[in-house]
C-alpha cells in the first residue's frame, strides 16, 4: 500500500563513507556524527552500517543516544558531546566516552569515578577556540588540564575543538586563527600525559576547505548524508522524501484554500492533498514559494502548510489518486528544500518527524 514515506539510501552512505576516506587518506581516523536520529534518518540502521564499514568512532549529541546505540549492540566508540550531569551513571554503564567540557561535568564526573574506584576512564577534552558555544576557554584550560592530570581517575584520548565557520571562505582567516589557536594549546596541553591524544577539530566543511587541520581524526556529519558546500567531494543524498496524492478536490474560481483563506483559486482547479504537514517537519514557510514533483512536473503549494497535510496545485498536471509524488530526493535535493524558506539541510533533515515510516534501501 502507498504511503508516505523516508527512503533511506544504504548505499548512498557507503558511497559517501568511501568519497570521504579518500579525501582524508589512512592516516586520519574518521568520526561519523550520528547525532539526531542520524540526521532524521534512522540511527540504528545508519549506525550498524558505519560500524560495518569500520568507522573509527561514533557521536552522538546526548547520552540517551548513546544508549540506545549500545541496545543495539553497537560496540564502536561512542563520543558524546553534550553529556550531562543526571547521565553519568548511565555513560560508565554502556561505556559511552564524553566530552569533558566544563568545570560542571569534570567535577561531577570526576567524583562519581572516584567513588566507585574506577580509574583511567576515556573521555575527551574539550577546548573553545572560538565558536564560544561549549568548551572551555583559552584562559580555563590551564586549570582544567591540571585538575585532569592531578585525577588517575579520568583518561583522556583526545582533545578537539569545533569550528565556527569553515565553510564561509570570508571568515578564512578567523577559521585559520581557530586551528592555530587549537594546535598551540594543545601542545601545551599534552606535554606530562603518557601516551598523546588525538587531536581533531574539522568538520565536513573543514575537511574540504582546511585540509591541512585534518590532524589525527576528522568529524563528518551532513557528508555522510550527502551534502557539503562542495561538488568536489562527489556526494550521493541518503533522504528520499516520498507521499502520495491522497484525495483530489476540484474547486471553482474564487474559491478558498486551508486554514485562514490563505489562497484564493484565480481560475477553476484541481487541488491535490498530500499526507504530510508541519508536525512531519515541513516549515510552514514551505507554503510561500514552494513546490513538490508529481510525474516529474512541478506542483505548487497553495494555501498554509497544514499539522497533517498540505495541497497542492494540480492543473496541467496528469495525476490521480494514490500517485507517487517526490518531496526532495537526490535531484530535487533538501538543500534546495531548504533555500525555499531560508534554511538549512541540517534543518530540514533532522526536523523529519519519526512518524514517518522509513524505508531502507541496500
Amino acid at each position: 500500500m502507498k504511503k508516505t514515506f523516508l527512503e533511506i539510501n544504504i548505499k548512498a552512505l557507503e558511497h559517501n563513507y568511501f568519497k570521504i576516506k579518500s579525501k582524508i587518506g589512512n592516516e586520519t581516523k574518521l568520526l561519523g556524527v550520528v547525532k539526531a536520529n542520524a540526521y532524521g534518518s534512522d540511527l540504528i540502521v545508519i549506525a550498524k552500517k558505519l560500524e560495518e564499514l569500520k568507522i573509527d568512532y561514533l557521536a552522538v549529541a546526548y547520552v540517551s543516544e548513546g544508549v540506545r546505540l549500545r541496545k543495539a549492540g553497537i560496540t564502536t566508540p561512542i563520543l558524546v558531546f553534550i553529556p550531562q550531569v543526571e547521565d553519568i551513571e548511565d555513560i560508565v554503564k554502556y561505556q559511552l566516552q564524553p566530552s569533558i567540557y566544563s568545570f560542571y561535568f569534570l567535577n561531577n564526573f570526576n567524583f562519581h569515578l572516584k567513588s566507585n574506584n574506577i580509574q583511567g576512564y576515556p573521555c575527551h577534552l574539550k577546548i573553545n577556540t572560538g565558536l564560544n558555544r561549549i568548551g572551555f576557554n583559552e584562559e580555563e584550560i590551564k586549570k582544567a588540564t591540571e585538575k585532569i592530570k592531578s585525577s588517575s581517575s579520568i583518561k583522556i584520548i583526545s582533545l578537539y575543538s569545533h569550528l565556527a565557520a569553515s565553510e564561509d571562505l570570508d571568515e578564512q582567516v578567523f577559521t585559520t586563527n581557530q586551528i592555530n589557536k587549537f594546535k598551540s594549546l594543545s601542545e601545551e596541553i599534552i606535554k606530562g600525559f603518557e601516551k598523546k591524544p588525538l587531536l581533531h577539530i574539522c568538520n565536513t566543511s573543514g575537511v574540504i576547505n582546511f585540509p591541512d587541520a585534518k590532524f589525527d581524526m576528522v568529524r563528518c556529519g551532513i557528508a555522510l548524508y550527502g551534502y557539503s558546500n562542495s561538488l568536489k567531494l562527489d556526494l550521493i543524498p541518503v533522504h528520499n522524501l516520498k507521499s502520495i496524492i491522497s484525495q483530489i478536490i476540484e474547486i471553482k474560481k474564487g474559491e478558498s484554500v486551508g486554514y485562514n483563506r490563505a489562497y484564493f483559486a484565480g481560475e477553476n482547479m484541481r487541488i491535490g492533498v498530500i499526507p504530510l504537514g508541519h508536525a512531519d517537519g515541513i516549515h510552514r514557510g514551505f507554503a510561500k514559494n514552494g513546490f513538490i514533483i508529481i510525474n516529474e512536473k512541478k506542483a505548487k503549494i497553495v494555501g498554509n502548510i497544514c499539522m497533517d497535510v498540505f495541497m497542492v496545485n494540480l492543473n496541467g498536471i496528469e495525476s490521480k489518486e494514490g500517485d507517487e509524488v517526490i518531496i526532495f530526493d537526490s535531484e530535487n535535493n533538501a538543500e534546495n528544500f531548504a533555500k525555499i524558506y531560508d534554511t538549512i539541510s541540517y534543518e530540514v533533515l533532522t526536523n523529519i518527524s519519526e512518524r514517518i515510516h522509513r524505508k531502507i534501501i541496500t
